[in-house]
């Protein structure tokens, strides 16, 4: 591996460049955790490069973060400042960009109180309802990225030595961003190029249901006319091209609001707002989910299902074959945001207006009309396997393959 210095600053420099691709005068804020500072100091350097009018740091603590639910009180959960939230909204207005490195401890919540955990995160969704609009809707440019965390290598590399963890933690991501190549910007434009060929195939198809099966999944689940499948990244509104995630192998569009019928089982842990949940089972009846159980973290699922009436019906589906680069280390993370680029995967909760033909001007009502569902919320869950088959209906009735065990058929 090159000198891990050299390394980390042409992951900063990918992340500037083509994540969240930053433009000259623009605004930037950055979510870092405080572990991660070594990176964020770069990626601020490299912002400023690039032309960012100003950038400002937003620092996480777990230990902060976990202080408040241990110590408040339970009436405060339901709190988030609204000013902070309307911030957000004029920072948005002005065109301003956001960058998340996403690591969630997956542990961090053991042995808090489950309703805390939902409460708090439906205030904050509640309060952020317009600006979390901006980003839905790609009207601003937002990406999320990893890096290492102390609690995140040793949940993952339990199985080495305490000292190698963090670093096969960076090796990884290094390979999975593809900054272990020799031009990382080069080889994010030649991977975008092979996204969109796969959305092309699927726009071009318009497939009117799919229908999937594998181990205890039995599912069908119709897509609404005008649908969109998109792959890699896109355009703000200004036409600025930025990837949303780093690092990316879906392709995705959004399923029919009331046109998801079975059952689906899933096949990796889901990191829940910090709070594990294994072997998901749901069973779905005109798109909304009437059944569900898991083999651990149930009462996680219930805080989510209840946090309003869209949260119990699918937002996204998406395909990744298992033959891929992440699925190919045959690590679980247990971050979404990873997992779910190892993997196919559905998400309860909104759908974003940019899978659907003129979506991103249509009103909450609007999109329910035409199929799309509507929430506070959006959580990714992982169904993909070797035995996963996909069989695609086309507009005129036929049926044919689209997944022969995990992979494109």
């Amino acid at each position: 591996m090159e000198a891990f210095d050299e390394m980390l600053n042409k992951y900063a420099e990918l992340v500037v460049r083509v994540g969240v691709n930053v433009q000259a005068g623009q605004v930037l804020i950055v979510h870092s955790p405080i572990e991660t500072a070594e990176l964020t100091r770069l990626i601020v350097a490299k912002a400023y490069e690039a032309g960012a009018k100003f950038v400002i740091v937003e620092w996480d603590d777990d230990a902060i973060t976990r202080a408040r639910y241990e110590n408040a009180s339970d009436d405060s959960f339901e709190y988030y400042p609204q000013w902070l939230a309307d911030g957000m909204v004029r920072f948005a207005e002005e065109g301003g960009a956001i960058l998340h490195i996403k690591v969630p401890n997956p542990d961090l919540f053991q042995g808090i109180d489950s309703s805390k955990v939902a409460t708090a995160v439906k205030s904050a969704a509640i309060a952020r309802k317009e600006y979390s609009n901006y980003t839905r809707s790609s009207k601003i440019s937002w990406s999320l990225i990893k890096a290492p965390t102390r609690a995140w290598a040793n949940k993952v590399f339990a199985d080495l030595p305490e000292e190698q963890r963090v670093d096969a933690m960076w090796e990884a991501i290094f390979r999975m961003v593809r900054v272990n190549t020799e031009d990382p910007i080069a080889a994010w434009r030649e991977h975008i190029d092979r996204l969109k060929t796969s959305q092309n195939l699927l726009n071009a198809k318009r497939y009117k249901s799919l229908h999937y099966r594998a181990p205890g999944t039995d599912l069908r689940v119709a897509l609404p006319e005008g649908h969109i499948w998109r792959g890699g990244g896109g355009e703000n509104e200004k036409g600025v091209y930025f990837v949303a995630n780093m690092p990316t192998e879906e392709v995705y569009t959004m399923p029919h609001r009331t046109g998801v019928n079975g059952t689906v089982k899933s096949t990796l842990p889901l990191n829940l707002n910090g709070r594990l949940v294994e072997g998901i089972t749901f069973t779905f009846k005109d798109g909304k989910v009437v059944a569900y159980d898991a083999e651990s973290g149930r009462e996680h699922l219930t805080s989510l299902l209840e946090t309003d009436e869209g949260a119990s019906y699918l937002g996204e589906m998406a395909l990744v074959p298992h033959d891929s680069p992440i699925s190919n280390l045959n690590i679980v993370f247990y971050n979404t945001g990873i997992d779910e680029n190892a993997s196919c995967h559905f998400a309860l909760g909104s759908a974003y207006p940019v899978n659907l033909e003129g979506g991103t001007n249509l009103t909450s009502e609007e999109l329910l009309e035409r199929g799309a569902n509507v929430s506070l919320t959006h959580v990714d869950f992982m169904i993909g396997c070797a035995d996963l088959d996909i069989d695609g209906e086309l507009p005129d009735g036929t049926i044919e393959p689209v997944f022969r065990q995990g992979n494109w058929a």
